[in-house]
């Protein structure tokens, strides 16, 4: 089990970050209005669904897991710093889901980074 959970952890980010961009990509209403409420539409929105795509890509990759890992934590991190500042909880009448994904999300990015750690290569591992 523990050979194959963190595999799982990563199979589930990287769907959770790739099926959201063809909301995105193709400017689905939401998409725009959130977007448009941070004041980083268009191009914060294609830019971010770039950086989402790159990260979901490195977490299946397994040189780069640590690396994708922490992508993720840095662009969700900013998605959950904007529903507490600028969006609220609860976007569109989403009823809070997209709040909640991002919470999961940067959680098993978090654990799937603690996990492959030591794959990171410049942390020093001599000590």
């Amino acid at each position: 089990m523990k050979k194959h959970l963190p595999l799982v952890l990563r199979i589930i980010v990287a769907i959770i970050l790739i099926q959201t961009l063809r909301f995105k990509f193709t400017a689905h209403p939401d998409s725009v209005y959130i977007f448009n409420r941070v004041g980083l539409e268009p191009y914060g929105r294609i830019g971010i669904g770039i950086l989402e795509l790159i990260a979901g890509i490195l977490l299946l990759i397994p040189k780069t897991i640590w690396a994708g890992a922490t992508l993720t934590l840095g662009v969700i991190g900013g998605a959950i710093f904007m529903h507490l500042t600028q969006l609220g909880i609860e976007v569109n009448n989403d009823g809070g889901v997209l709040f909640i994904t991002a919470i999961v999300t940067f959680v098993l990015s978090a654990v799937i980074l603690y996990v492959y750690k030591n794959d990171i290569p410049f942390i020093n591992k001599a000590g």
